[in-house]
């Protein structure tokens, strides 16, 4: 059926990433980030998940690449 998981995984941790560091970035220095010491956890975070959906999206591609039906032994 070839349905790989880790695609539409990827793609909703990368988009959701992608808000949260551009709300990070536009708030940035805000009077909001007072109470955790002016840390942006928002941008930490969205890059956080940035970097796992892609990574997702990366190996959910890779995976689809290999060709069906190979030999299950390639030692």
């Amino acid at each position: 059926m070839g349905l790989d998981i880790r695609t539409p995984i990827g793609a909703m941790f990368l988009a959701l990433g992608v808000l949260l560091v551009g709300y990070g970035m536009m708030t940035n220095g805000a009077e909001m980030y007072a109470r955790s010491g002016n840390y942006n956890i928002n941008l930490t975070w969205g890059a956080v998940l940035v970097v796992f959906g892609a990574t997702m999206l990366f190996l959910g591609r890779r995976g689809r690449a290999k060709p069906p039906g190979g030999r299950p032994s390639d030692r």
